[in-house]
């Protein structure tokens, strides 16, 4: 059972306050969104597919312990940015699939910012064990815990990128101790154990709260969300979402 935390019991963000760096205490992300961002991992890791009919209401109540109007809130909210659709009498369903495009190279943010002629930076928001169920599933994981780091990315001090990324710790055992303020995950996984394959999915998404008071952007404002999962021979390497204000950031390749 997943269980959501409130303001009387300690939260999932005061339990990471151990494993986190470079960060004051931030105010705990409500229960409501805490669901919205389950309901969207499920969807980009592909557990939940377009078209699918997604657990009840009643069912999320019973599996997070919460009251009937927070799960309505987070799936009105969704429906409301066009993940979701309701149908009245036969229940929600995840939106039909988005159009796919492709990424032909994977950058490091630094080196893209670097390249700009800009300076680059880094928040280290939470670095910790995590015994997550889905992470440990979009790993390929039989047992935790994985590795979990939420980083924000900043181009001349303004935050561009929000990294909420799980690692294998079979593939990368000391992850956890390492400096990602001076240099970050993607560049040091690729400097030990370059990537052999990856699969990944564009979205263009209404952010959370959090995600959005973290990349300090306005009310409204949409988000290019990029889900990506990465190997290295037969192991699922790391799963990463990435969270870019759309009026700073674009996506570019050449073919």
């Amino acid at each position: 059972m997943n269980t959501i935390t409130n303001t009387n019991a300690q939260t999932a963000e005061t339990q990471a306050t151990a494993g986190r760096t470079q960060e004051t205490p931030a105010k705990a992300m409500p229960a409501y969104e805490q669901i919205k961002r389950y309901v969207l991992r499920r969807i980009s890791e592909g557990d939940w597919k377009p078209g699918g009919l997604i657990p009840s209401e009643t069912e999320l109540v019973k599996e997070f312990g919460v009251a009937r109007m927070t799960v309505s809130r987070a799936l009105r909210e969704l429906t409301t940015e066009r993940v979701l659709t309701r149908v009245q009498g036969s229940g929600t369903f995840v939106a039909p699939q988005r159009y796919e495009s492709t990424i032909l190279e994977i950058r490091n943010i630094a080196d893209e910012i670097a390249a700009r002629g800009h300076r680059h930076s880094a928040r280290v928001l939470m670095l910790e064990p995590s015994d997550d169920p889905h992470a440990l599933e979009a790993l390929g994981l039989a047992g935790g815990p994985a590795f979990h780091s939420c980083i924000v990315h900043s181009e001349e001090g303004e935050p561009i990128q929000y990294e909420d990324r799980y690692v294998n710790p079979k593939v990368f055992p000391d992850y956890l101790h390492q400096d990602f303020t001076v240099e970050t995950p993607n560049h040091y996984m690729v400097r030990l154990a370059p990537i052999q394959r990856a699969e990944f999915r564009i979205y263009a998404q209404k952010p959370d709260a959090y995600v959005r008071r973290h990349l300090m952007m306005d009310i409204g404002e949409p988000c290019l969300q990029l889900w990506r999962r990465t190997w290295v021979g037969d192991d699922v390497a790391t799963s990463v979402q990435l969270w870019h204000p759309a009026s700073r950031f674009h996506l570019a390749g050449n073919v």
